[in-house]
């Protein structure tokens, strides 16, 4: 079952904390990918929902709109089974998958069980999708399976959004953008 999240919705993205970064010749920071839509997609490695729905969602993602300045990140948010989830058994995981975009393993504090960003998010388990602005303001948080066409429709309008130099989007601004998809995700499907 898919459930939105309401936490975080319109507010400032919180930085990523990474342990360590694979299919990425540095780190991949919010910082680094500000002005780009970003897709991050969180999960585990044993999550049969992650690896048949999550993986091949972001993959999709990545591939629908690889001529955009969307940027598609994984993170393996390991808050189970963490002696059989370490960084090293994750090592082959992109070439198995083929999941070539950016896959970040998610940090933990000291004696903590569930990981920094997961915990920053909070997130309710994997596989999540969040959808980060070009300003990082979250804009859309959902556990579970979310559907590919309003995913995408999510990613085109983020897209669609155009970036002007020297200015930034303020909050009536987004809470308005975000009240106009919310009406948008109600509307009945058939007119019946």
């Amino acid at each position: 079952m898919v459930r939105s999240q309401e936490y975080g919705l319109n507010q400032p993205a919180p930085t990523w904390h990474v342990a360590q970064w694979f299919n990425a010749s540095n780190d991949v920071s919010l910082e680094k990918l500000r002005r780009r839509v970003i897709a991050l997609h969180t999960f585990q490695m044993l999550c049969p929902a992650c690896v048949a729905h999550g993986i091949p969602q972001a993959q999709r993602l990545q591939k629908t709109f690889a001529a955009t300045d969307l940027a598609v990140v994984d993170l393996h948010t390991v808050f189970e089974h963490h002696d059989a989830l370490r960084p090293h058994a994750l090592q082959a995981f992109p070439h198995e998958y083929r999941a070539n975009f950016p896959l970040g393993v998610d940090a933990h504090g000291s004696g903590q069980d569930i990981p920094l960003t997961m915990h920053a998010y909070r997130m309710h388990g994997t596989p999540t999708l969040i959808l980060i602005d070009r300003f990082d303001i979250v804009r859309y948080h959902v556990f579970g399976r979310p559907d590919d066409m309003s995913v995408g429709a999510q990613v085109a309008m983020l897209l669609s959004e155009r970036v002007a130099t020297g200015t930034s989007k303020n909050s009536q601004d987004v809470k308005q953008e975000t009240r106009r998809v919310a009406v948008m995700r109600d509307v009945p499907q058939s007119l019946d």
